[in-house]
């Protein structure tokens, strides 16, 4: 069985740098899409990083609001995906999850459980 397990995070000021990680627990086979969602209060689930698998290690994608702040990358032998999030800022104030799809067509679905960011004076 497939766990997804997310640690570091919690509160920091405004400008400060948190890193997620998102541990996997059981073989996933043909993983299609890794990434990273946020969902603030009252607001949707919103994607804010992603690894596209493909050649040359996959392609990285991110939302407009957090490019050049925010780094995702992965851990193969670890099994584990991390998120860099530099130059934080209140509105990055959200509870981040990291989720798998796999096989074909990204037919299974993998989600962690959820970690509180908050960005606060």
């Amino acid at each position: 069985q497939v766990q997804l397990v997310e640690s570091g995070g919690g509160l920091v000021q405004p400008g400060g740098s948190l890193s997620l990680s998102c541990a996997a627990s059981g073989r996933i086979h043909s993983i299609k899409i890794m990434g990273w969602y946020r969902q603030a209060p009252g607001k949707q689930r919103q994607l804010v990083a992603s690894i596209i698998s493909g050649g040359s290690g996959g392609s990285l994608n991110y939302a407009d609001s957090v490019k050049g702040r925010f780094t995702i990358s992965r851990d193969n032998v670890k099994n584990t995906m991390y998120l860099q999030m530099n130059s934080l800022k209140p509105e990055d104030t959200a509870v981040y999850y990291c989720n798998i799809r796999a096989g074909v067509a990204g037919k299974f679905d993998y989600w962690g459980q959820g970690t509180q960011v908050t960005v606060s004076s």
